[in-house]
């Protein structure tokens, strides 16, 4: 029987994938991990006469099988995925060792492809129950994410990822808004007024003509007492034709003439604008990888809410939000394995624009301005990536005129208005991303260190408002002494930014 036994032992172990061999001492020696299908060896110190696994009498119900090799050594062969317990005896009965066995999915396996696929990352697996545990430390989240996905295709959604990040990513995002508005406008108007000598005509042409109507008088007729008869007229407002004044035209020309017994004054307005305006901001966020950043440079604007409330106190109440704009920055960046940083950014730039306003009752709504871009994309340290295309034109012209009059080629130009206004805005944006690490604090200089406070004597004599003062070069990190227990840092950086080097 012995025989037999270590014949098919051998047999097994040469049909086996994978054999590894341990040695265990004392009453409890820990756990034993097996792949599921695949075999191990346990060798004791001294003879094992009774070898016995936890489980059920049915072969097939069982997690482990136990076969001799020999006196001192036997095989032990996974067959279902949970854990039992192995219990070695010695000649006289006396416990030998006791050891738990686990029965999973293929770690060993799993830790050689994660060598292979993910190099240089101290990364373990472990068996717990029926799923892969995996343990250790990455450089980056890129890592631990491939590490998963391998695991996955050997215990499926049971994987347990138990991985730290060695040190924390910093990234710090210059972005440079550049917006240039560019707009012209002409405008053309003419103006007529006349009146008879008699006064019996009279009228106005051109924008913003009116008529004001007149309020009759009252008459009072008295009687005295010799009989004489007298009338007296007040209150009264004769109509009369009004036109709005010229304003804000560069130039207004006026020529008076008569037309037979009509008095004409004519006046021609003319007006031609051109702008240009550039808006360039250029603002710096630091962000740890996988942590979203944002700021907000521009201010806030009140809206005003109607609160419905449901007894007669609360009917009717206002109360104001502020809605803010300005320009806007969120991101969120991730670095790759390979140095690669992704970046989530959403850039936003609005500004109050009275011509979308909404006017309800007494109150005005201003209304708002925006650009706004959404994007992902992967940059590596220093690299930068533009967003353009981002134009906006406005065009609008507008024509006053007579009708019939205004219509007449040439001579229609004296009895209408025109203007025309033409507008482009293009916003431009720029995002470079940097690796960073912070600096210590001997590096920083701050623009205060330059002024030192002024003496009296200074102010009043030589009317000094303050005293410069010379600034010190940075002192680099090899140059400087650390203090006790700190550790020098490893290299020097190459250039400084709000306190990051990079």
């Amino acid at each position: 029987m012995l025989a037999l036994a270590l014949s098919g032992a051998m047999l097994a172990i040469s049909a086996a994938p994978a054999m590894a061999e341990a040695t265990y001492s004392g009453v409890h020696a820990g756990t034993l991990e097996i792949p599921l299908n695949k075999s191990q060896v346990v060798t004791a110190d001294r003879p094992i006469a009774k070898a016995m696994v936890g489980g059920s009498d049915d072969p097939k119900d069982r997690i482990a099988d136990v076969v001799p090799i020999t006196d001192r050594s036997i095989y032990v062969l996974g067959k279902k995925m949970g854990t039992t317990s192995l219990t070695l005896y010695d000649s006289a009965g006396r416990v030998l060792s006791v050891m738990d066995i686990a029965v999973g999915p293929d770690v060993i396996a799993l830790d050689d492809q994660l060598r292979q696929l993910v190099p240089g990352e101290k990364i373990d697996a472990h068996i717990s129950n029926d799923s892969v545990v995996l343990t250790g430390v990455v450089s980056s989240a890129g890592a631990a994410d491939r590490a998963v996905q391998l695991a996955r295709t050997y215990a499926g959604d049971k994987v347990v990822n138990l991985m730290s990040m060695g040190s924390s990513q910093q990234v710090m995002l210059e972005v440079r808004f550049a917006e240039v508005s560019r707009s012209t406008g002409k405008e053309v108007g003419v103006k007529l007024t006349g009146r008879s000598t008699n006064g019996s005509f009279s009228g106005v042409t051109g924008t913003g003509s009116g008529f004001e109507p007149g309020t009759p008088g009252t008459v009072t007729t008295t009687i005295d007492a010799n009989g004489n008869v007298s009338t007296q007229s007040s209150g009264g407002i004769l109509p009369f034709l009004s036109a709005t004044p010229i304003t804000g035209a560069f130039s207004v020309l006026r020529k008076s003439f008569g037309l037979g017994n009509v008095d004409i004054t004519a006046m021609i307005n003319a007006l031609e604008t051109r702008g240009l305006a550039k808006t360039l901001a250029q603002p710096t966020l630091v962000a740890l990888s996988g942590e979203k950043a944002s700021f907000l440079v521009g201010g806030e604007f009140p809206v005003p809410v109607n609160q419905s409330g449901t007894g007669d106190n609360n009917g009717g109440a206002i109360t104001v939000e502020f809605k803010p704009f300005g320009i806007s920055l969120s991101f969120t960046p991730t670095v790759l394995g390979d140095k690669t940083i992704s970046l989530v950014v959403n850039p936003e730039v609005s500004a109050i624009d009275n011509n979308a306003s909404l006017r309800i009752g007494n109150l005005v709504i201003p209304g708002l301005r925006t650009r706004r871009a959404s994007t992902t994309l992967e940059l590596r340290d220093g690299e930068s990536f533009a967003l353009a295309g981002l134009l906006s034109r406005d065009f609008e012209t507008t024509v006053e005129q007579i009708p019939l009059l205004g219509s007449i080629p040439i001579l229609g130009a004296l009895f209408r208005s025109s203007g025309f206004k033409k507008g482009e805005t293009e916003l431009l944006i720029v995002v470079t991303p940097h690796l960073v690490q912070p600096i210590r604090p001997e590096q920083v200089r701050l623009p205060t260190d330059r002024v030192l406070d002024p003496r009296e004597g200074d102010t009043i004599l030589m009317g000094q408002p303050y005293r410069p003062a010379p600034v010190a070069p940075a002192v680099p990190p090899a140059a400087s002494a650390p203090a006790t227990g700190a550790a020098a840092p490893a290299a020097t950086p190459s250039k400084t930014r709000d306190g990051y080097a990079y």
